[in-house]
């Protein structure tokens, strides 16, 4: 498995990144957040469009080097996860970083679902193994091998629910190490430790299947 990079959607969020355009929409976004989050919903038309664009960004990122014959595209799932954030309770919005970690636990449930209704329409076929790597489907595993990790996944978090939190928002949120330390309340030094040994122990487990 290869190093893991803070690159993705949690990027510029609270790490060194520094000014520019995504710092700028960050920021944007971050604000927009507070605002609704205190009950200001005149700012949704304005925080829509940068919201979705960052969640389609983070789907295309999924399916980059998935194979053609993959029957969940990244609009799709830009869209079943936007009505899973639409639908549920409000969390009360704390900013960017906050938003990214909810979704990318209706990234995960989106598509394990979607891996659970293709195993049980075709039972047959084997799976291929996933490799941990900086987001789902990052190296060409197809969603069915989503299910290994999501077993995987169960496991640790009986073991550890922490390290399975990390595991979530780095490898479906896409977020860096400090958009994960922010959204937890931790350091980023325990990130970064509970990310190595959480990639360590799952491709452990995974070898086992």
């Amino acid at each position: 498995m290869s190093d893991a990079k803070d690159t993705g959607p949690g990027s510029g969020g609270s790490g060194d990144e520094g000014d520019g355009p995504d710092a700028a929409k960050s920021a944007e976004i971050t604000q927009l957040l507070g605002r609704l989050g205190q009950g200001d919903g005149a700012v949704a038309e304005s925080l829509l469009p940068l919201v979705y664009d960052e969640l389609r960004a983070l789907a295309q990122s999924h399916f980059a080097r998935q194979s053609a014959d993959h029957t969940l595209q990244a609009t799709a799932l830009v869209h079943e996860v936007y009505l899973k954030l639409a639908r549920g309770a409000s969390p009360g919005w704390r900013g960017r970083d906050h938003f990214f970690a909810v979704a990318a636990h209706a990234m995960r449930q989106v598509l394990v679902d979607h891996a659970r209704r293709k195993r049980a329409e075709k039972r047959e076929g084997s799976r291929s193994r996933v490799e941990l790597g900086e987001r789902a489907a990052a190296d060409g595993a197809d969603l069915g091998a989503i299910l290994d990790l999501e077993e995987a996944l169960e496991r640790l978090g009986r073991l550890d629910p922490r390290k399975a939190q990390v595991v979530t928002l780095r490898f479906f949120g896409g977020l860096t190490n400090d958009a994960v330390a922010e959204a937890l309340g931790i350091a980023r030094a325990t990130v970064a430790d509970d990310w190595a040994f959480a990639r360590a122990w799952l491709a452990k487990e995974l070898g086992k299947s």
